[in-house]
């Protein structure tokens, strides 16, 4: 199973339309995907109509498990959309104070990819949504996935979010056995506008090693389709954005492809 994690240390910038869109692309293309919300907001596990604020089971029950040093396997939490192939690990909001929680407590930044291995042959793919600060959550993200997305919206304001990351991924990959590959991509991309020029021109100045080359286009059929409760995919498969995730997807499994040569050569 491949696990890919979705982050920006800032809010806004298309962490949740990207987990959602290339879960919904996933599964369209017979992929069997597991989508985890690991952000306290829960914007994933509303998106499928599902109340973080009252669901009875949730993510949290994972981080209960391992702070009783006990391994959970994630089957019983796990809810079955509506959608062919297209699972979903839901947020409870109690994930909120794990932090306070586990402060003194060791191990519980590899909870989240130890639960991901008890249902590694049951998947072919895993997206995390993870939220926006630096915690127990987004160490276990990026502790649990193998490529990291990192969508960044083209404005100004979201350039102080990326340089945020940056560091934290610096941090991150001192603790690692193994490098944490990532891309960025630009996304809410509008050509009109000069912030969006300009804010694209400094990614391809600054993060050109990282960069993915095209962009996501500013659509509204996005935001329809989250009003739907649909993913972007199944809403309007061919609207920009959607092209534009397409190519990015696909983008992906390229360097996955090339990356598992590499190992085997």
């Amino acid at each position: 199973m491949k696990v890919w994690a979705v982050s920006n240390q800032k809010g806004g910038v298309g962490k949740t339309t990207s987990v959602v869109t290339l879960g919904g692309l996933l599964s369209a293309w017979g992929f069997n995907t597991l989508l985890v919300d690991l952000d306290p907001h829960g914007s994933l596990t509303s998106y499928f109509e599902l109340n973080p604020d009252t669901i009875a089971s949730s993510v949290y029950d994972i981080f209960s498990a391992a702070s009783l040093d006990k391994e959970m396997s994630p089957t019983p939490i796990i809810f079955n959309t509506r959608f062919q192939g297209l699972d979903l690990l839901p947020a409870g909001s109690a994930i909120a104070t794990l932090d306070r929680q586990c402060a003194s407590l060791d191990g519980m930044g590899l909870a989240i990819s130890r639960a991901l291995n008890k249902v590694n042959g049951q998947y072919d793919y895993a997206l995390i949504d993870s939220p926006p600060m630096l915690g127990v959550l987004m160490i276990n993200a990026l502790a649990a996935c193998q490529h990291l997305v990192v969508p960044v919206s083209t404005d100004f304001l979201a350039m102080k979010g990326l340089e945020r990351m940056t560091r934290t991924l610096s941090m991150i990959q001192k603790s690692r056995k193994h490098p944490l590959n990532f891309t960025i991509v630009p996304t809410m991309f509008d050509r009109r506008t000069r912030a969006s020029v300009q804010s694209l021109r400094y990614l391809r100045e600054n993060y050109q090693e990282h960069l993915w080359t095209s962009v996501v286009p500013v659509d509204t059929k996005m935001r329809d389709a989250s009003r739907a409760g649909v993913p972007p995919p199944y809403h309007a498969p061919k609207s920009r954005a959607i092209l534009a995730y397409s190519e990015f997807l696909e983008y992906l499994m390229r360097l996955e492809r090339f990356r598992s040569q590499a190992m085997a050569g």
